[in-house]
């Protein structure tokens, strides 16, 4: 089945190029040129993966980001033309799943596009046997979905990945920058804030008041556990 790919920018030349290249490599493109017709046209169709430009004309492309976390864990890759370190901290905390900043060579692009969506389409695949059972909490790994004393949680695509990562490792402990890798797939820089961040606002998604449990303990001096006796 053919992945459909929303591209979200008001850069109408570099909009035509990336389609055009996402279509060679199997892919269907639609592109909006503005925030809220990326917005509708995201609310209308099903995407596998959304690229979105920070800078747009009606609302910015965190503005879009927002909306689009309320009700979707698509993957979402920001391109930014600005090297800020700001735009990439914040959009990271606001969920997106990656960042470009443009100029960027579009074999980099593809190769991360494939990358999501690999990894995206991997958790979505339908197999009964990956769940994990902790008390007050149930990760299903092929619906890419965790349960709450029975409640559906409203995790961002890092989010559950993250959780799932050191779950599937119960009582391991793993560094922040093996935690940046893993989930980030990147090269790590040292960004222990962000990092600390993101834990912190998952942690606040999970904490389970019923059991008094937070299930992620922090290791002084070294990183991060899953210890669901916390």
């Amino acid at each position: 089945m053919t992945k459909n790919i929303l591209i979200v920018d008001d850069d109408k030349e570099l909009c035509q190029l990336l389609k055009r290249q996402l279509q060679l490599e199997g892919y269907h493109a639609v592109v909006s040129y503005a925030g809220q017709e990326g917005l509708t046209a995201f609310r209308k169709g099903r995407f596998s993966l959304v690229l979105l430009d920070v800078m747009l004309p009606d609302k910015s492309g965190f503005e879009l980001l927002t909306e689009i976390r309320k009700t979707s864990t698509v993957p979402v890759l920001m391109l930014t033309a600005r090297d800020s370190e700001i735009d990439k901290v914040s959009g990271l905390r606001m969920g997106a799943d990656d960042y470009l900043t443009k100029p960027f060579l579009l074999n980099e692009l593809i190769a991360r596009v494939q990358s999501m969506i690999r990894r995206y389409t991997v958790f979505s695949q339908p197999d009964e046997g990956e769940q994990l059972h902790f008390p007050g909490l149930i990760l299903d790994y092929s619906k890419r979905q965790a349960k709450l004393n029975d409640s559906l949680l409203r995790l961002t695509a890092k989010e559950f990945e993250l959780l799932y990562f050191l779950a599937s490792e119960q009582g391991r402990v793993y560094t922040k920058e093996q935690i940046y890798t893993y989930v980030w797939k990147g090269t790590y820089a040292y960004d222990d804030s962000n990092i600390m961040s993101f834990i912190s606002k998952l942690r606040k998604k999970i904490r389970n008041e019923q059991l008094q449990l937070d299930y992620i303990e922090t290791v002084h001096g070294i990183g991060y556990r899953f210890n669901p006796e916390v």
